[in-house]
């Protein structure tokens, strides 16, 4: 089942001669279980791609369907809470409010995406036991290294059962270990549970947790490579 399929996708920054085409006819599919590496250099659209298929972003021409429903039809309302609880989000910095605990943070995400609190509660528990970060339940962002930071991101963007994990360099300020605890966490998710995976990165040591990789230049969709793992 394709969980987000971008179809003829074109996305334009400025107007007149002053208009810069950031997407260009850019169509991409990823089922359900896919890990999919976004490759490509700097400013080559790879997070413009993210946020179009996030809602984020509007198309200026082109489709996006995102867990079976067409983003462009919908009101901003709506994408706002189809993408509250059919995605998560992960980026290079960890963006966890520093007034709440990494358990604070996470089960404020579940709630957000639809759960009750106490399941919410025990849902966080499992998601950060799985992660190897349940002792750092009741502390603050500061006081964690970067690594634990970043896994504990991914425990927020996992916690409510996404269909789809979208990625913005989730590893690219994190040394070995972390960054291969953060990509194992992520490969387990489409595994598990079946969810996509779709990481921008330029970090190569990515490459053997990945299903396919694709690679963007200049804003279009330039060739992919599957079965990397």
């Amino acid at each position: 089942m394709m969980v987000l399929e971008l179809d003829r996708v074109r996305r334009t920054r400025g107007v007149g001669p002053h208009a810069v085409e950031a997407l260009r006819d850019v169509s991409l599919a990823v089922g359900g279980g896919e890990f999919v590496l976004l490759e490509g250099p700097s400013g080559a659209g790879k997070t413009t791609l993210l946020a179009v298929a996030a809602g984020l972003l509007r198309p200026t021409s082109g489709d996006v369907c995102l867990a079976g429903r067409r983003l462009p039809a919908m009101s901003l309302g709506e994408c706002r809470r189809h993408r509250a609880t059919r995605v998560g989000f992960v980026f290079q910095r960890s963006n966890l409010l520093p007034r709440l605990t990494v358990g604070e943070n996470v089960v404020l995400m579940a709630v957000l995406g639809g759960m009750a609190r106490e399941a919410a509660k025990r849902e966080t528990t499992r998601m950060l036991e799985a992660l190897g970060i349940a002792t750092l339940a009741d502390r603050y962002p500061h006081e964690l290294s970067g690594g634990e930071e970043q896994r504990a991101a991914v425990a927020r963007a996992l916690v409510h059962g996404p269909a789809i994990v979208l990625a913005d360099e989730p590893t690219g300020s994190l040394d070995g270990v972390s960054g291969r605890a953060v990509a194992e966490s992520l490969g387990s998710l489409a595994a598990e549970r079946g969810a996509a995976v779709l990481v921008a990165t330029h970090d190569v040591r990515l490459r053997s947790f990945a299903s396919r990789r694709v690679r963007i230049v200049d804003g279009r969709i330039a060739d992919s490579e599957p079965d990397l793992g």
